[in-house]
C-alpha cells in the first residue's frame, strides 16, 4: 500500500503567507483574540491552577442525573434529538428559559425569545444585526473580555464608560450620549453586565439602572443587558434586571445556561423587540441553522425534574465560600499597594496593582509558577487595565484558590521589591480600613483610568 504523500505545512511559513494576504477581509485587520481562549491550552495542564477562565464548577452536577437524562432522551426521543430543529429553538426550551427569567421577575413574550449557541453567540448575532463598520457601541470600562473581540470583529467604534463600585457611571454616559447626538451619531447599543459584572464583580445600583433605562428611551438607544450571573447572589438584596424596568422596548436581554447548569451544553438565549428579533433569526439561520437539538432536549428533561433552583442554591453556597477564601488569601498574600473588589455574587474579583506593574508581564512570570489569571487589558479596547487582573473563584477548590493567590502574590511582591530597589521609592498605599472587630474591609473598586470615548 503506497504511503500518503507528505504534506508540507506551507501555511506556517511567513514567506508563504503573502500568497493569502490579498484574500483576507478587511475586518481581519482589527480582529482580536480572546484572552481566555489563548490561555486554555496552558490552563488545561493539570499542574496549572487556573484563576483565569469564567468556569463554573461542573463537578457539582450529579453524574447520575446526567446519565439518567441522556438515557431518557435515548429511549424516548432519540430521533428528534438527533435531527435539525427550528432556528428559534424548541418551545419546550423557551419554556425553561421563561422559568429562569421569571425567577428574576421578568415575563417576556415567548415569541421574542431565540435559543442560541451560548450567550457568546447571542452577542455576536446582535452585533451582526445592528453594527456596521464605524458604528458606535458603548460599553463599560472594564467590560466582558469575550465581548471585546466581537465588537472589534464588526469594526465598531467602541466607547467605554468608567465603572465604580456601583457599576457603570451613568453620569459619565449622559454627556457622551449628548455629544454623539450633536454629532448625529446614534449609538447602536449600550452593552452592560449590570449584575456581578464580568470582570469587575460590581453591581449596578438601582438608581443607575433606572436612569440608564430612562436615557435609552430618551435617546431611543438600545441597551444590551448581559445577565449570566443574576441568580448567583451571595449577599445583598436582589435588584430588578434592566429588562424588567424597561419592559422590553429598548432592552435586548442576553442569558445563558452556562453559569447555572453547564457551559458544555452551549445553550444561551436572547430576547429582543420583534423587529430586531426578525433580523437576529435571519443571522442565526446563516450562522448555524439551529442550536443543538440534543442539548435542548437535555435542558428540557432536567427542568422537568423541578430541581433546578435547588442546584443553583447549592452553587451559591459553594461560590460564596470560595469568594470568601479568595478575599482572605488576597489580604494575606497581596501587598498593601493592591486593591480589589468584593462581589455580592457571580464568579469574579477584580484586583488592581500599582501602576508600575504590567499584568501581562506578570502573567508570564506567574505561568512559570503554574498559576494563571486574565490580564486587565483584555477588558478594554485601548491600553487601560495594564495594572489590573481578573480572578475567577468558582472553577477551583478552596485549597487551590489559597495556593494560587499565594503564588500570584509572591510574583507581585517580587515586582514591588524590584521597583523599590531600582527607584529607591517605597510606595505604600493606605491600609484597608478596620471595622469594629478589627478586621480589614476590602477596598472599593479602584478606577484604572479616565472614562469617555
Amino acid at each position: 500500500m503506497p504511503k500518503p504523500p507528505h504534506r508540507r505545512r506551507a501555511h506556517t511559513r511567513t514567506r508563504d503567507l503573502e500568497r493569502y494576504a490579498g484574500l483576507f477581509a478587511e475586518r481581519t485587520r482589527v480582529m482580536r483574540s480572546s484572552a481566555m481562549r489563548d490561555l486554555m491550552a496552558v490552563t488545561a495542564r493539570p499542574e496549572v491552577i487556573s484563576l483565569a477562565g469564567g468556569l463554573p464548577d461542573t463537578s457539582t452536577f450529579p453524574p447520575q442525573t446526567f446519565a439518567a437524562q441522556m438515557t431518557k432522551i435515548a429511549q424516548k426521543s432519540a430521533a428528534e434529538a438527533l435531527q435539525y430543529g427550528p432556528t428559534e429553538g424548541f418551545k419546550e426550551t423557551v419554556d425553561c428559559i421563561l422559568q429562569v427569567m421569571g425567577a428574576e421577575g421578568m415575563l417576556p413574550d415567548p415569541e421574542d425569545v431565540i435559543v442560541t449557541t451560548g450567550g457568546q453567540q447571542a452577542i455576536d448575532l446582535i452585533c451582526k444585526t445592528l453594527v456596521d463598520p464605524g458604528d458606535v457601541v458603548i460599553c463599560e470600562a472594564p467590560t466582558y473580555p469575550g465581548a471585546v473581540p466581537v465588537f472589534c470583529s464588526y469594526q465598531a467604534d467602541v466607547v467605554q464608560i468608567e465603572c465604580d463600585g456601583d457599576g457603570m457611571r451613568i453620569e459619565e454616559l449622559e454627556p457622551v450620549l449628548e455629544r454623539l447626538a450633536g454629532e448625529d451619531r446614534r449609538p447602536k447599543f449600550v452593552y452592560s453586565v449590570p449584575s456581578f459584572q464580568n470582570p469587575a464583580g460590581v453591581t449596578m445600583s438601582l438608581e443607575r439602572r433606572r436612569r440608564l433605562v430612562e436615557l435609552a428611551r430618551h435617546h431611543e438607544v438600545l441597551v444590551v443587558e448581559d445577565n449570566p450571573y443574576g441568580l448567583l447572589r451571595f449577599s445583598g438584596d436582589p435588584l430588578p434586571p434592566l429588562y424588567q424596568l424597561d419592559g422590553g422596548d429598548f432592552v435586548i436581554y442576553v442569558g445563558t445556561f452556562s453559569k447555572i447548569l453547564s457551559p458544555g451544553i452551549r445553550l444561551g438565549w436572547a430576547v429582543a423587540p420583534p423587529p430586531v428579533m426578525e433580523k437576529i433569526v435571519l443571522g442565526k439561520q446563516a450562522a448555524d441553522l439551529c442550536t443543538s437539538t440534543l442539548t435542548q432536549h437535555f435542558v428540557r428533561e432536567y427542568f422537568a425534574e423541578g430541581r433546578w433552583r435547588e442546584y443553583i442554591e447549592s452553587l451559591v453556597e459553594i461560590y460564596r465560600r470560595r469568594r470568601d477564601t479568595m478575599i482572605e488569601a488576597l489580604r494575606e498574600h497581596f501587598p498593601a499597594e493592591a486593591t480589589w473588589t468584593e462581589p455580592e455574587g457571580g464568579l469574579f474579583i477584580w484586583a488592581t496593582l500599582p501602576e508600575y506593574i504590567d499584568s501581562g508581564d506578570l502573567l508570564a512570570k506567574a505561568l512559570r509558577d503554574d498559576v494563571a489569571f486574565v490580564p486587565g487589558q483584555a477588558a478594554y479596547v485601548d491600553d487601560r487595565g495594564r495594572n489590573s487582573m481578573r480572578l475567577n473563584f468558582s472553577g477551583v477548590g478552596e485549597d487551590e484558590i489559597r495556593e494560587g493567590i499565594r503564588r500570584i502574590g509572591k510574583v507581585v511582591s517580587e515586582q514591588v521589591e524590584l521597583y523599590s530597589a531600582l527607584t529607591g521609592e517605597h510606595p505604600v498605599a493606605p491600609a484597608p480600613p478596620k471595622d469594629e472587630a478589627g478586621q480589614a474591609d476590602v477596598l472599593p473598586f479602584h478606577r484604572t483610568g479616565e472614562g469617555g470615548a
